[in-house]
């Protein structure tokens, strides 16, 4: 089950969206130098599509995307909520890995934007050009061809 801790709305972590990010708890990940590392405790409250609904309803019609910040502990989860987050509340769904790669048979069709790769203080975040992480915006082209990741990471630097 996963659990939140909190969640704001922000403008950064996703390019030309409003993004209501959930920070999610239970990280297994344990990156050293985590900005974050209250949200490795098993801490929170559940959050399933309930909470969800609640959540962007405090919010109408101000945000485009939810991002779930974490959740790498129970992927499956991650992606049902991500597929909710795009078919019953009709916005754009976004998942912040902390791994490198995604699970083996993780059903793209279910996320518009995906972050992966743990934080390496030495390498920096995503503004920074040497950083490891990625962001990609899951592209769902016509045609049946299925979801293709475009990095988009790029569109951090300045």
């Amino acid at each position: 089950m996963l659990k939140y801790y909190n969640y704001d709305i922000v403008f950064q972590e996703i390019p030309d969206e409003v993004t209501l990010a959930v920070n999610l708890t239970g990280c297994p990940v344990h990156c050293p130098g985590c900005h974050s590392p209250h949200l490795w405790k098993d801490i929170g409250e559940p959050l399933d599509e309930a909470a969800l609904r609640t959540m962007q309803a405090l919010y109408p019609g101000e945000v485009t995307c939810i991002a779930l910040m974490g959740g790498d502990a129970d992927s499956a989860a991650v992606e049902r909520l991500c597929a909710f987050i795009q078919r019953e509340l009709g916005l754009r769904s976004s998942w912040w890995s902390g791994r490198d790669e995604l699970p083996e048979g993780i059903d793209l069709a279910h996320f518009d934007y995906i972050k992966t790769g743990p934080y390496i203080a030495e390498l920096g975040g995503l503004k920074s050009r040497r950083t490891n992480q990625r962001l990609y915006r899951v592209d769902h082209p016509s045609g049946g061809s299925g979801p293709v990741l475009q990095d988009i990471t790029n569109r951090f630097w300045r």
